[in-house]
């Protein structure tokens, strides 16, 4: 985080209102209406001095040197998208709503990053369609000085940021009538009605804890065998952080996938909204062991502390319980981190066991046939070496759900169950408190549909560690199947801010499946067609979900591209078999959806 270049700036943020409406409506048609409208709003701002240095679909965001171009950009691009809506010859109303903010903020190369960007991005959201919504600092210099009026809008709850965040709007009245679309054929009344709402808890931005990053730590000795140990220091780390109930902690795999892609610390702490940074290195030197770490503010840049360990490889345990215990005090304040008793979480005394383990671990997260199978050997090794290692039980069993799940495994499921079950049954004995065994069996019961049991074991594996995003999709899913519907859309949310790409998955598509789930289940349609555009290939629950949730907000979505291929890429399953896949426990539900599903046999 060193040399930092940084300066003041007016951000505008701007997006389209109802852009994933549009979208699953006609969307060569929103594509085309797009286009013009960025091409208005990209002149002026350029017009008024701005730079446009990030743009995501629908949404653009431009720095100014001046507050004033910078609304005075705003309120003419405005009328301008209202003129070109008034024109009989458009096919497609567009509207757009704007956040403006002024603050100090990072540069790196052409990008801006920084609690400004936010707080724009967050006005913009809570704005009305058509109108501009600017900070008080922004009022202050812009008042007197543009000829619209400026006017007082109460407070808003921004996150992470403030909850009582003065607002003041311009305009508004640029907008159009925002309609509910068109209503569309089919029989969609054995289905509840989503009515209007105040936004529930599931709509809203769902925390305000601190956020904190854990980076992988640099291995000095790259020559050396020593990346299982660094790896495996990396992930206890996370752990041990996941356990405080106080701090959000962005996930294990979304931090590897940040490194791996090159992405940068800047990038990465912005697409996370992450307030600390830990980063570190590692130098392992036979027994010796010499860790360097540090936690960064990233709003200001600031190391807030940093420490070098000298100790040796039987030291390990001590010195991450005192990086956790230093850390969170540093972020949170004096806190009795009663969370953090080692006592029954540190896995062996036996190190020979302990390094079996951490490589095995290493392999396990490679993701493949050949590796897990490896994985297995030394997991049996661990426990050869300490029969009473509980971690090495918990990661076998975890390894042959591993192989079980991604079609590694030569055994079928009857003949591996026994081994895992045993090995599960063995890890809990010695530590009752092992959130992995209880993640898996929680996992398990789901799949044999026993609701209650993976309920109570994902409880109890969330309640050990909330922050863990495979605890809390694990355990959102069975609160979901089982019918407990908006506590399980709200940690399924969770899950995806924390950890957007699983490990193992090249995309987002399984995490924005699960959280569009959710938001069904509870009848939250709108945010289901929100979320939809932003999956690459939907799978045929999603898809399905849509075309009803579009129905139950009347849009009009026959002719659209997505419906039409999902069609033809489904055309030829059994729906009845599909929709049990979902496995609700409600079965009026399931008879519901499939005979809305079985419906759409007749639009081929």
């Amino acid at each position: 985080m060193s040399n930092i270049n940084r300066k003041l700036v007016t951000i505008l943020a701007t997006d389209c209102v109802s852009f994933s409406r549009h979208m699953v409506e006609n969307e060569v048609g929103t594509l085309s209406a797009l286009k013009s409208c960025r091409e208005i709003i990209d002149m002026i701002l350029d017009d008024h001095g701005g730079r446009i240095f990030h743009t995501a679909g629908d949404s653009v965001i431009a720095e100014f040197s001046s507050p004033v171009e910078c609304v005075t950009a705003a309120i003419k691009f405005q009328e301008a998208i209202s003129a070109r809506n008034t024109k009989l010859d458009t096919k497609l109303k567009l509207d757009w709503r704007v956040g403006i903010h002024v603050d100090d903020v990072i540069i790196e190369g052409d990008n801006v990053y920084g609690t400004g960007v936010n707080i724009a991005a967050r006005l913009e959201s809570e704005a009305e369609p058509g109108q501009i919504l600017i900070s008080r600092v922004v009022q202050e210099q812009v008042s007197t000085r543009i000829e619209s009026i400026v006017h007082a809008a109460g407070t808003r709850v921004l996150k992470n940021i403030s909850e009582e965040f003065p607002v003041f709007a311009i305009g508004g009245e640029f907008s159009t009538v925002v309609g509910a679309g068109r209503p569309v054929s089919g029989n969609t009344a054995h289905l509840p009605k989503s009515e209007s709402k105040t936004p529930s808890k599931l709509t809203r931005e769902h925390t305000t804890k601190p956020k904190l990053a854990i980076m992988r730590f640099h291995n000095q000795n790259p020559n050396e065998d020593s990346t299982f140990l660094v790896d495996g220091m990396f992930e206890d780390i996370i752990t041990e952080f996941s356990m405080i109930k106080d701090i959000a902690v962005v996930s294990r795999q979304s931090a590897v996938n940040a490194q791996e892609n090159g992405q940068s610390s800047t990038s990465f702490v912005h697409e996370y909204g992450v307030d600390f940074l830990v980063s570190g290195n590692v130098r392992a030197a036979g027994q010796r062991i010499r860790i360097s770490v540090e936690l960064t503010d990233t709003d200001t840049g600031n190391v807030l502390w940093n420490k070098k360990f000298d100790r040796t490889l039987e030291d390990i345990f001590d010195v991450q319980d005192e990086m956790v215990s230093i850390i969170s005090k540093s972020i949170l304040g004096e806190i009795e981190l009663t969370s953090l008793s080692r006592a029954k979480r540190k896995p062996t005394e036996n190190m020979s066991s302990y390094e079996l383990l951490l490589r095995g671990k290493e392999l396990h997260h490679r993701m493949s046939a050949e590796a897990s199978a490896e994985a297995l050997t030394l997991f049996d090794d661990a426990i050869a070496a300490d029969p009473d290692n509980g971690q090495a039980y918990a990661w076998k069993a975890c390894t042959l759900g591993q192989r079980l799940n991604r079609g590694y495994a030569t055994e079928s499921f009857d003949q591996l169950y026994p081994t895992f079950q045993e090995a599960l049954d063995r890890a809990l004995a010695l530590n009752a408190n092992d959130f992995e065994c209880h993640r898996l069996l929680s996992a398990v019961n789901v799949m044999l549909e026993n609701f209650e049991l993976a309920i109570q074991h994902g409880r109890r594996a969330y309640e050990i560690v909330p922050n863990d995003p495979r605890v809390l999709s694990g355990y959102a899913e069975a609160l979901l199947k089982a019918g407990q519907y908006e506590l399980g859309s709200e940690l399924m949310l969770k899950a995806l801010e924390l950890e957007p790409v699983p490990q193992g998955q090249m995309s987002a598509d399984k995490r924005l499946g699960d959280a569009i789930f959710g938001y069904f289940l509870n009848e939250n349609y709108e945010q289901c067609i929100e979320l939809f555009p932003k999956i690459e290939i939907p799978e045929f629950r999603v898809w399905l979900l849509i075309v009803i949730a579009s129905e139950q907000l009347s849009l009009q979505f026959n002719e659209s591209q997505w419906f039409q291929l999902g069609l033809k890429r489904h055309k030829n399953l059994d729906f009845k078999a599909e929709v049990k896949r979902f496995q609700l426990k409600d079965q009026l539900l399931v008879e519901q959806l499939t005979q809305h599903a079985e419906r759409l046999l007749l639009v081929q």
